[in-house]
């Protein structure tokens, strides 16, 4: 049974999202292009900056990114509570740095207040723009749109740029949020572009190390022939599980994960024999985790789960909760929840 996009993005039920899209024109819109020899690489940073912005102006934060030659993943935290606590004068403000306002959204910003007459249809507005602010689908329309549009214009050509709607998994518990973030992170050196986190372009885990290291991407060389100054995305932090109550943000210290991540990239590449140690990483112990489970989910996550992640008994709820009928990754999510 088919579940309309709608429900498939229920942030009362878990606010993490893995978020996909795909060029539909030959294989390498975004990077190389074999057919007439041109390089797009630059059509990747477009993509990174547009995100950038986009966060800046949704309640939506980046918990992990990854451009591709010819797709990119997102994975997504929908903020509520910074949602619910936007002003009216906020969300105007915001709306307006994406769409040419309406009018008397614009008369409130120029004269701080509006006639008696107006007020009920800017309280409309507002109302309606505070949803759409905390919305995936308006995200990823904004992206989208301006992504297809600079590129059909470079192209001199029209039609799709993408393959369709964007695809989404939800990522209903820790395990889930953190066995994605990996497979995104990872996506480079899976696909034999890069040996090395450090030097996985265009990714999440590249800018947190940059920045670990008080450096920044844009001066790695192939950005500098791209001609394109890449912003750096204003990420989720890591904040560790002691101080989760405090600030907002994902409930463990980057060291460990970057530790589970190398640990992780080591054990699937197949151009290189993979060397699991004998003692696992701190995270795995910490989550309860068997090491065989979390390699094979972490490498093929994709192939295990369709629009939802997690324990099977949540997924089966979150299924049945939107009237679906059918859930994949039983044996997969059984095997990383074994309690």
């Amino acid at each position: 049974m088919t579940v309309s996009r709608r429900k498939l993005i229920e942030p009362q039920i878990t606010p993490y999202y893995h978020i996909i899209n795909r060029c539909v024109r030959r294989a390498y819109l975004c990077g190389d292009d074999p057919y007439s020899g041109k390089n797009y690489q630059h059509r990747r940073g477009w993509i990174v900056n547009k995100i950038k912005q986009l966060s800046e102006v949704f309640c939506i934060d980046v918990c992990a990114y990854a451009v591709m030659n010819n797709h990119y993943h997102l994975v997504l935290k929908i903020d509520t509570q910074q949602q619910q606590a936007l002003s009216p004068q906020e969300i105007i403000s915001r709306w307006l740095q994406l769409f040419n306002g309406h009018p008397i959204a614009v008369d409130f910003v120029n004269n701080g207040d509006v006639g008696a007459d107006k007020k009920q249809a800017l309280s409309t507005l507002v109302a309606e723009w505070q949803s759409r602010l905390g919305s995936i689908s308006w995200f990823m329309r904004c992206l989208n749109e301006e992504i297809a549009r600079k590129a059909n214009k470079e192209d001199d050509c029209t039609g799709a740029f993408w393959e369709g709607r964007f695809k989404s998994q939800a990522l209903l518990d820790e395990q889930a949020l953190l066995s994605c973030m990996m497979y995104v992170d990872l996506n480079p050196i899976r696909a034999g572009l890069s040996t090395s986190l450090h030097d996985s372009d265009f990714t999440s885990i590249q800018q947190r190390i940059a920045e670990c290291h008080q450096t920044s991407i844009a001066k790695k060389s192939t950005l500098n022939s791209s001609s394109i100054k890449l912003s750096k995305i204003g990420l989720l932090p890591f904040v560790g599980a002691e101080h989760q109550a405090k600030q907002a943000g994902i409930q463990f210290d980057f060291v460990d994960y970057l530790e589970l991540i190398d640990w992780t990239g080591r054990s699937i590449r197949d151009d290189k024999k993979g060397f699991i140690p004998a003692t696992q990483p701190k995270l795995l112990q910490q989550m309860g985790v068997n090491a065989e489970a979390w390699l094979d989910n972490s490498n093929d996550f994709m192939e295990h789960y369709t629009n939802v992640s997690g324990k099977w008994s949540r997924m089966c709820s979150f299924q049945q909760h939107f009237g679906g009928r059918w859930c994949k990754g039983k044996v997969a999510s059984q095997r990383l929840h074994p309690h």
